[in-house]
């Protein structure tokens, strides 16, 4: 049976008769009868064939060089790495906060997978963080905003995320609450879905009232996988899918978010972050150093971390700057490494892409319009440094661009060109193993969906007419097309 399994999309793609894909473009579908070619390798030749278990998103780029494995395996240590305060006995691994959100990337990225709301009244939500901003108030901010030398401006006394641990003798900032009401919602078969509709506020308050004109944005941690690979994709590319003004008339109406980069000191694309708000791996990770783990990185030196002027006891609190490690309390060995593990982390192979209800599921993700967003394919770009992740055919359904979500999804808090309604299309490749390795199945950017079908109906805006497509269909159908997703 095993010889079959793996014969049989062998003698599919030898049978199939239309022209290969090009790496762009998916209107070359003929039929969904049989699988495209390399549909399995998610990631070209850096996807892996690992065993399905907890451990499926934590493995390296399976084309990566021994010597280069080396580089990932001290990455990964670092990642896990749980910092601790200063002044300690040991200076690789203090100057924790003082203010913080997790110890260690691993405890937001657990298993290198999706985070997730509190479970309950004891969970410490340590996956999930809460974004602050409030409008420009003076001619300063909003040039600055106008620029785009800042993303957003910060609440004034909590900075840009509320922070909810502390190191003795600092008070944590405060605690996210969060409260649900279930909204039942009718399909046009007559089954009910319950969707879980969630509010936001701050409560136990340490250092005052939050300004009455901030915003909430609550996210919960991403998966890892595939980044480097997103990284790689040509911004040409991904501009060319852009439609800012609907001019083909479709709905659909991406474009990007141009940012300011702290990396390259320049605006530039957005990739990264539920509102593709930051420009790089690298960016990325330096700014959850700073802002989740209170630790100073090269592109971001404070040793206080991201506390305010209105916190006094947090600012004159120890750091772990160190001249050992660049002056910083992770310096940019550190952070080399970390970007290093986090551009390889593996995108697992799919699994049953080649079954035939998987195969109608896709076509009906095809025909609902899901696909006019989350874009199957890309070829990355040639770039020596990156071997693993050059010249690589990728499936990552996503065109990296910003799209109006509707109210329901809208956190009415904008981050650089996107509004307080738009998101990023998020990448779905692995998405289908986020019970394997989160073990919950939460989704969207807060974690409210409970099932890949309640994320799809909390899809609005720009993505109702492919929402109200999928409600439209029969229990069957969308059992198919959850099927195509799961293989993903």
């Amino acid at each position: 049976m095993k010889i079959i399994r793996y014969l049989l999309p062998v003698v599919l793609l030898v049978l199939h008769t239309v022209v290969a894909p090009g790496a762009e473009s998916d209107s070359w579908l003929a039929d969904f009868t049989v699988p495209e070619p390399d549909e399995e390798m998610p990631a070209g030749s850096s996807t892996h064939h690992m065993p399905i278990n907890r451990d499926v998103f934590s493995h390296a780029s399976a084309n990566m060089s021994f010597e280069r494995e080396l580089d990932f395996k001290i990455g990964n240590g670092f990642f896990r790495r749980f910092w601790v305060t200063a002044l300690s006995s040991t200076q690789a691994a203090d100057g924790l906060g003082p203010l913080y959100n997790a110890r260690a990337c691993q405890s937001c990225h657990l298993k290198d997978g999706r985070g997730h709301p509190p479970a309950g009244p004891e969970d410490a939500a340590v996956s999930m963080i809460l974004r602050l901003s409030v409008p420009p108030r003076t001619e300063e901010e909003w040039r600055l905003l106008a620029e785009h030398r800042a993303n957003v401006i910060p609440e004034p006394t909590y900075g840009a995320q509320l922070q909810n641990f502390a190191i003795r003798g600092i008070k944590p900032e405060g605690q996210m609450r969060i409260s649900y009401k279930e909204v039942p919602v009718s399909l046009m078969d007559g089954t009910v879905v319950s969707l879980r509709k969630p509010t936001y506020s701050v409560g136990e308050l340490a250092y005052g009232e939050l300004h009455p004109a901030t915003m909430l944005s609550p996210r919960v941690a991403p998966p890892m996988i595939g980044l480097g690979l997103l990284e790689m994709i040509g911004e040409d590319n991904i501009l060319a899918a852009a439609d800012p003004e609907d001019s083909n008339g479709n709905g659909i109406s991406g474009r990007p978010n141009w940012v300011w980069s702290v990396e390259f000191g320049k605006v530039v694309l957005g990739r990264f972050g539920w509102k593709a708000g930051i420009a790089t791996v690298n960016e990325q990770g330096q700014a959850a150093f700073y802002s989740d783990i209170g630790i100073s990185v090269p592109l971001f030196p404070a040793g206080a971390g991201e506390c305010t002027e209105r916190q006094a006891a947090c600012l004159t609190a120890p750091d772990g700057n160190s001249a050992q490690y660049d002056g910083l309390e992770a310096g940019s060995q550190v952070a080399h490494l970390v970007a290093f593990y986090s551009r390889n982390l593996a995108v697992p192979a799919r699994r049953d892409y080649y079954f035939p209800d998987v195969l109608e599921g896709k076509r009906i993700f095809y025909q609902s319009g899901c696909a006019d967003c989350h874009r199957s394919k890309y070829r990355t770009r040639i770039d020596a440094d990156y071997p693993e992740l050059s010249d690589q055919l990728i499936w990552p359904y996503t065109d990296m661009l910003l799209h109006d979500m509707g109210q329901g999804l809208a956190d009415h808090r904008p981050e650089g060109d996107a509004d307080g309604r738009e998101w990023r299309t998020a990448p779905l490749w692995g998405i289908g193993l986020t019970p394997v390795v989160s073990e919950h199945p939460n989704y969207l950017h807060d974690g409210r969906a409970r099932t890949l079908l309640e994320a799809i109906l909390w899809h609005g805006g720009e993505a109702k007419r492919s929402r109200d497509a999928v409600a439209g269909l029969s229990g069957e159908q969308r059992a198919r097309l959850i099927r195509f997703v799961e293989s993903l």
